[in-house]
């Protein structure tokens, strides 16, 4: 049985958690198409299918740091969850903040969870792999384009 791949939007800065998290996941065992974009304004075109965006599909899973240029992470949340097109998407906050505050707001702007990356390598590999593992093999995914 071939499986459809799963269009994952990962939206962070650190060139360094983008490589790794695009290792782990293409060496995962999940068939998927990973876009990045590195802020907030570049999420939101994206999302909005804008000028160089136009041909890229609705992801079916955002990986969402908090801390980026232009536009921070809190704001994406908040207007991803906002817009009728997209709030069904689940959203998995990864971000280096362990602050209180940052995961009650991330909450209530409903994310979908709330993952502190590990500053060690091996740990932040299996939190990636974890992430795979229950996103993309355990939950059912909404289908894309439904309205209700």
């Amino acid at each position: 049985m071939v499986s459809i791949p799963i269009d994952i939007l990962l939206i962070e800065d650190n060139p360094g958690d983008v490589r790794l998290t695009k290792e782990v996941l293409k060496e995962g065992k999940v068939s998927n198409n990973l876009s990045v974009v590195k802020d907030g304004v570049e999420a939101m075109k994206f999302l909005r299918r804008e000028g160089q965006y136009a041909a890229e599909p609705q992801p079916d899973l955002i990986l969402l740091d908090l801390n980026l240029p232009r536009m921070d992470g809190r704001e994406v949340l908040e207007k991803i969850k906002e817009h009728p097109n997209w709030q069904r998407i689940p959203v998995v906050v990864l971000t280096t903040s362990s602050a209180e505050e940052d995961i009650i707001r991330s909450y209530n702007l409903h994310a979908n969870c709330y993952i502190t990356k590990p500053v060690d390598l091996d740990q932040f590999i299996n939190v990636v792999k974890s992430v795979e593992d229950f996103w993309l093999t355990v939950v059912k995914l909404p289908p894309d384009g439904l309205e209700g």
